[in-house]
């Protein structure tokens, strides 16, 4: 399941215009949104005014990659984690570990590395490729873009107020939970080339657990052909 595009909102288009570009993404904006390249996905922001919650979303990066994406979004961004720890291996079945950070709006990010997926080399500010895990660096001594390392939109996080009939919903259009049984208020549905994390709208979002989803809309594109509503503005495509 590759996501392509990923539709939201914003309480600032110039936060996360500054955001982006501090990771070295390519960014266009206008004077109603922005959109941001991170990999072979593309990320739309658009304004709304009264927005509550926070977004989660996860960028898969290659396989051998984790520590040098950690020393890179480490110097852009603040890295986020729980009781002293901020590298955290995925639930049983996931075959994945993590680090978090914090995006605008207070957005919980993530870096995901998912070892069933093809290894891959960083590639350095300069267009080397680096060793996995080595420390790529400017000539200015600081760490190179995290961008080149950002494959595609990974994981995007959705409220709906009924998490098993989304699932449902989802299941007709070819789209299964991932790794075991979805829960009630937690279920991730795709594939290890992309996941809707699906929530209930009152749980807080890992590691932090002190943020819960936004009830903003959210458009997914998924090429599925159709489009299927799981809740007021939540919209796969």
């Amino acid at each position: 399941m590759h996501i392509r595009q990923v539709q939201l909102a914003t309480r600032s288009l110039d936060d996360t215009v500054r955001f982006y570009e501090r990771l070295g993404c390519a960014v266009l904006a206008d004077d109603d949104s922005v959109r941001v390249t991170v990999g072979s996905s593309q990320l739309v922001f658009r304004v709304l005014d009264g927005m509550t919650g926070a977004h989660h979303l996860a960028f898969t990066i290659p396989t051998g990659t984790f520590a040098d994406a950690k020393r890179r979004v480490a110097e852009v961004a603040t890295v986020l984690g729980a009781d002293g720890v901020d590298e955290f291996e995925g639930p049983a079945g996931w075959d994945s570990r993590s680090v978090y950070f914090e995006g605008p709006d207070r957005q919980l990010l993530e870096l995901i590395e998912r070892r069933e997926l093809p290894d891959g080399d960083a590639v350095a500010a300069d267009g080397h490729a680096a060793p996995a895990d080595g420390h790529a660096a400017r000539a200015d001594g600081h760490a190179a873009p995290l961008a080149p390392l950002l494959v595609s939109v990974s994981e995007v996080g959705i409220a709906v107020p009924d998490v098993p009939g989304a699932v449902e919903a989802l299941r007709q259009h070819g789209l299964d939970p991932y790794a075991g049984l979805p829960g009630p208020d937690f279920a991730p549905v795709g594939d290890v080339d992309g996941l809707l994390i699906v929530v209930s709208p009152g749980r807080q979002w890992f590691p932090t657990l002190d943020r819960a989803p936004s009830s903003a809309p959210v458009v997914v594109d998924l090429g599925l052909g159709t489009t299927v509503e799981l809740a007021e503005g939540v919209l796969l495509r």
